[in-house]
């Protein structure tokens, strides 16, 4: 019984002792100063503190192994408060959120003027920006891990540049073999 309980005890240790994945956030100030040295695509989780999907991305997607290892391989990873009030410097613009309330940090807020500038109306919005910090695309809503990839590797070759109508995306779609495990 004392082996039992022993094993138990180190299993439980060893499961703790393990780090959880996780993706390497950075700011997009330093995002954008890291392109200079090393250009890679940017991928931007705009969220909210009360959004529950937001939650769920990043608990269920921005956890997982395999989406931790792809975007920490090939991509710069900003996240950005929709409704917060931080100051962005953004294409020799300064954005701000004149009508954010502190009361209100984590309930409905203000919309931030750089959410307005990307164009995002739902949360969560995952925005990719190419090298030169121009758009590539939003994607709206929550993504499972395999629903994510196809847009990660598809903005990383940059086959996406070759897509001018809904049918040559349409294909890809269908063509598209996930690798990503939806859940680990």
């Amino acid at each position: 019984m004392k082996r039992i309980v022993l094993i138990g005890i180190i299993a439980l240790f060893t499961v703790l002792a393990i780090p959880a994945q996780e993706i390497n956030w950075v700011s997009l100030d330093e995002a954008i100063a890291l392109q200079k040295k090393n250009p890679k695509k940017i991928m931007m989780d705009v969220y909210t503190n009360w959004c529950g999907p937001c939650k769920l991305l990043d608990k269920n997607t921005f956890h997982n192994k395999d989406v931790v290892d792809y975007v920490n391989e090939h991509y710069y990873a900003v996240k950005f408060n929709a409704e917060g009030n931080d100051v962005v410097n953004f294409d020799g613009k300064k954005f701000e959120n004149p009508g954010y309330k502190p009361e209100n940090a984590n309930r409905r807020n203000s919309a931030h003027q750089f959410t307005r500038f990307l164009k995002v109306n739902a949360y969560p919005t995952i925005v990719f920006l190419d090298e030169e910090q121009k758009m590539i695309a939003p994607i709206r809503g929550y993504q499972k891990p395999k629903q994510l990839e196809l847009y990660l590797k598809l903005f990383k070759s940059d086959e996406y540049k070759s897509m001018t109508t809904q049918e040559a995306f349409n294909t890809y779609f269908e063509n598209f073999k996930p690798e990503f495990k939806d859940s680990q």
